[in-house]
């Protein structure tokens, strides 16, 4: 494929999938190319959460601007995409300070998110337990089926925009101007996007010992699905997520909520968990999560870290049928301090990595962002 488009994206996951869209949009010709026969990365090893109302102040309109490209994909029949909404489920008078502390900031308010009682929080979700006394409420988060939306998206993009996609090939040297790969093709374009998500191989491994790149390894699990189309409703966060995300760092109650929480259960620090749930379209639900990060990475996952997802999920919610069918874990990469690594390592050649765990939040508007320097 000597033949010279316009853009070689790099890499077929979430944030290659929004830059070729976007790419594509401004009427370039692109082609993807990626490593493995179809994207089986961290883009289809989520909980499908399109998620605002985690994000900091200075992210929020980027998240925003992406929920609103997911939205669009769905309305043009690109995949399925449901405004559930979330809920984060309180089971203690601190978890609702710290909830009701939020609503009442800035960013609480942009989003709309509210505290509701115990009444009304089981409106929004069957699954709530007989523990909770309330939530916080936001109507801006969607819920997609990770794994299904991946592989939508790539048919809709060939077809609708006709981009080209190489699978199973290796990336092995870029020049400006030139991605070879290791089955001796040169593919040439007039600008290249690496979107390489935790791969420390390849000719931009060297990125992962940039300061503030990080790589963060989880563990989730997935129901059977739930009898009788038992539908989850909004998404659900425990109050874990309030000391995991900084949309909550502001609240002034959240450092001794976040003391208590460590007292209670000092292993949810040592292994990163808070909890969330969302449903697929087959009715399962998705479980997690843990987040070990670096040096802590094991190639083996641990069966105490999936009991203690459970054992903390089973604190805010009741479902159906609880069976696990599938376990499995999955590595993305995340820069501590930037909204992600995007940068110029040659002419021609940019790089886009380290979204974190916010990737299906903030890849296409991230991708908005940076298109929009090529207009």
């Amino acid at each position: 494929m000597k033949e010279k488009i316009d853009v070689v994206v790099i890499g077929a996951g979430i944030v290659g999938l929004a830059n070729a869209w976007t790419a594509a949009r401004q009427g370039r010709r692109v082609r993807v190319i990626e490593k493995d026969p179809f994207a089986a990365g961290a883009s289809i090893r989520n909980f499908g959460m399109i998620w605002p109302i985690g994000q900091s102040a200075d992210r929020i309109e980027v998240a925003l601007a992406s929920r609103d490209r997911w939205l669009e994909l769905a309305a043009a029949g690109a995949l399925e995409a449901t405004r559930s909404g979330s809920i984060h489920l309180a089971v203690d008078e601190l978890e609702e300070q710290v909830m009701r502390e939020f609503a009442g900031t800035e960013l609480g308010r942009r989003l709309d998110a509210t505290w509701v009682d115990r009444d009304e929080v089981r409106n929004l979700s069957p699954a709530v337990g007989s523990a909770v006394i309330g939530g916080l409420h936001s109507d801006a988060e969607v819920a997609v089926d990770a794994t299904n939306a991946i592989a939508s998206l790539t048919r809709w993009l060939e077809s609708e925009h006709f981009v080209e996609f190489v699978f199973g090939n290796q990336v092995v040297a870029v020049e400006p101007g030139v991605v070879r790969c290791i089955d001796g093709s040169e593919h040439r374009a007039e600008r290249i996007v690496a979107c390489i998500g935790a791969e420390t191989g390849g000719p931009f491994g060297e990125v992962f010992k940039q300061p503030g790149m990080r790589r963060s390894k989880l563990q989730m699990l997935e129901t059977m699905p739930q009898p009788n189309d038992w539908q989850l409703g909004a998404m659900i966060a425990s109050g874990l997520s309030l000391r995991h995300y900084a949309a909550f760092r502001e609240c002034p109650s959240l450092r001794e909520y976040s003391a208590a929480t460590t007292a209670r259960a000092p292993e949810l620090d040592r292994w990163g968990i808070h909890v969330m749930a969302s449903q697929r379209l087959d009715g399962s639900i998705v479980l997690g999560d843990s987040h070990l990060y670096d040096e802590e990475i094991e190639p083996f996952d641990s069966g105490l870290i999936d009991e203690c997802i459970l054992r903390e999920l089973r604190r805010i919610i009741d479902l159906p049928d609880w069976t696990i069918r599938r376990r499995w874990s999955g590595i993305y990469a995340k820069h501590e301090d930037r909204l992600a690594l995007v940068e110029e390592p040659m002419p021609g050649c940019h790089l886009m990595v380290g979204p974190g765990g916010a990737g299906m939040t903030l890849s296409f508007g991230l991708a908005d962002r940076f298109w929009s320097n090529f207009a």
